[in-house]
């Protein structure tokens, strides 16, 4: 392979790389704010300029170019040296932010992008120490320039990512230069908001706070955020998310990069539709049909006796027919196994079957391979793996023609064929998710439900069991594309609620008799993989890069 030497540092790179790329992939911090690896490359904020020499394609003597060459602009070559450490680099650096901050506005202890912000860390890493400006700075006002997203033109150093990005990625094209030198500004066209799939983005493509979440504005300074990775628990897609938290509340939903999936980016809809989270209506103790609420101050009670009304009813079930289990598409692939493990435990012949699955539309790619999936659960094909591998090895096998695992649709009617009186149901969606069918079939029947919010199903459950969210537990979805991914928990469950695995342990141990277990995500995968049908749990599920603690270059002392 070629190589190239930045800042003294001999290193390889792919023919058709840029020297910024080149020093990206390789640690090597050169400033840059105009660069985006998704974007295309306008080189113009120009601090990523640098001293480049290179090899006379006649004598193969080092020549220096005479001039400052932007490296996010320019290919590297084999042999060719680069330096941002000269004293003309360097002064370049501080030329470019002295005249970023003339008119930004000193506000810093104000903003929310304090802490995260670009142009903070290269003003202390790269700019003056004090300010030779004494006119008065320009000011401009704060816009509103659509449902997700305010504008603080003040903060705005032009780098125009988020124009790039309208028209670019969205093909949207909302937002525009307008004005020439001090006056230029980003702006939305008149009559039309930013307003697209994944306007939100633009948010975390700014480098200062030029560009702010209204869903996030004065809500927690960044440096108390904890961040956990996670998969999106709102569509199919499975993009790669950070869950921004702090205690026990969440945030803010930010991208994680993942080329392989969702690229940089997430939609709007897996940005904002966790709020059902922390819902007022939110279902959080148990309950029995017919019987006084508990009291919440003491769960540990109102837990026991549901647990063992729902023992009794699946029980009795399976003295008098067959058992059916409804597994939604949003709980994990452990959550699933648990369940369904639990279930044939007590009727080697119960009837599976995989929840209501949404579907808005159809689902769209981007030029840029981003898709858009139409498909509002994020594991109906992880739920119908396990469950078709759980009933490949029960004991009893279905009746003659009968699916291993119904659809939503194929369940209603396998109620009625197989005889079952009694039933299983899990729900943990977003929204109202109980058609009139549905509710009609189980209101004949003894059933117990697992979940989260109320619904025309909650008053009808012999047994009502609250359960978790995704943020607040660990497991694994299969996206669309079948992708098996693993998510850990970011915040604990609220109140007295348990995840789906929990209660699935826990029916086992009355069941069984066997010893109380906690629930642990890694632990059930291992089970899973011995299982046949499902030894890809092993190997072939892909996990959160580890993070990594960063050193902080401030000096302290003691006093």
């Amino acid at each position: 392979m070629p190589n190239l030497t930045i800042n003294g540092v001999l290193l390889e790179f792919q023919k058709g790389q840029s020297i910024l790329e080149v020093a990206i992939d390789n640690a090597i911090e050169i400033p840059h704010y105009c660069y985006h690896p998704g974007l295309s490359v306008p080189a113009n904020c120009r601090i990523c300029l640098a001293e480049i020499s290179q090899p006379n394609h006649k004598t193969g003597q080092l020549e220096l170019i005479p001039k400052l060459m932007p490296t996010c602009h320019t290919v590297a070559a084999e042999g060719m040296v680069v330096s941002t450490l000269t004293p003309k680099a360097e002064a370049n650096q501080k030329a470019v932010m002295e005249y970023l901050l003339i008119n930004h506005p000193v506000d810093c202890a104000v903003c929310d992008q304090a802490g995260e912000c670009g142009l903070q860390d290269y003003s202390y890493e790269y700019g003056r120490s004090h300010s030779r400006f004494e006119e008065d700075k320009i000011k401009n006002p704060k816009k509103d320039v659509g449902p997700h997203v305010l504008l603080y033109s003040d903060r705005c150093i032009m780098c125009t990512r988020c124009v790039r990005f309208t028209k670019e990625v969205t093909k949207t094209s909302e937002l525009m230069v307008e004005g020439r030198g001090g006056t230029e500004m980003i702006d939305v066209f008149p009559g039309i908001a930013l307003d697209n799939e994944l306007s939100g983005n633009v948010v975390d493509l700014c480098p200062v706070g030029a560009l702010l979440d209204k869903d996030f504005l004065f809500q927690q300074r960044v440096w108390f955020l904890k961040k956990t990775p996670s998969i999106d628990g709102i569509t199919a897609s499975g993009d790669n998310i950070s869950i921004e938290h702090n205690e026990g509340v969440v945030y803010r939903i930010k991208p994680r990069t993942n080329l392989e999936v969702n690229q940089w980016w997430i939609t709007d809809e897996v940005r904002y539709g966790w709020k059902f989270v922390h819902s007022e209506n939110r279902l959080t103790l148990p309950a029995l049909r017919g019987a006084v609420s508990f009291d919440r101050a003491d769960p540990a009670a109102a837990w026991d006796a549901t647990m063992s009304r729902a023992v009794d009813v699946l029980q009795a079930g399976s003295r008098n027919g067959r058992i059916a289990f409804l597994a939604s598409p949003m709980l994990s692939c452990e959550d699933a196994f648990l369940l369904g493990r639990a279930i044939l435990s007590i009727d080697p012949s119960a009837v599976l079957g995989v929840g209501p699955v949404p579907k808005s539309g159809e689902d769209r790619t981007l030029d840029g391979g981003f898709t858009i999936s139409c498909e509002k659960a994020p594991n109906a094909r992880g739920v119908r793996r396990v469950l078709e591998a759980l009933a490949g090895t029960a004991p009893a096998r279905r009746p003659t023609g009968a699916p291993s695992v119904c659809d939503a649709n194929e369940f209603l009617a396998a109620l009625t064929s197989a005889g079952s009186s009694v039933a299983l149901v899990t729900g943990n969606y977003p929204s109202e998710w109980v058609d009139e069918p549905l509710a009609r079939a189980l209101a004949v029947r003894r059933f117990v439900l697992l979940d989260t919010l109320p619904n025309r199903l909650t008053s009808l459950a012999e047994t009502f069991l609250p359960v978790a969210t995704w943020v607040e537990k660990s497991g694994t979805f299969e996206n669309a594309k079948n992708r098996l991914q693993s998510f850990e928990r970011a915040i604990s469950p609220v109140d007295f609620v348990k995840c789906e695995g929990q209660i699935a342990l826990d029916l086992a141990t009355r069941l069984t008799g066997s010893p109380a277990a906690i629930y642990d995500a890694a632990r059930t995968r291992l089970e899973m993989s011995a299982v046949r049908g499902l030894e890809i749990f092993a190997d072939q599920v892909r996990h959160p890069p580890l993070a990594h603690a960063r050193a902080s270059d401030m000096v302290t002392v003691e006093i």
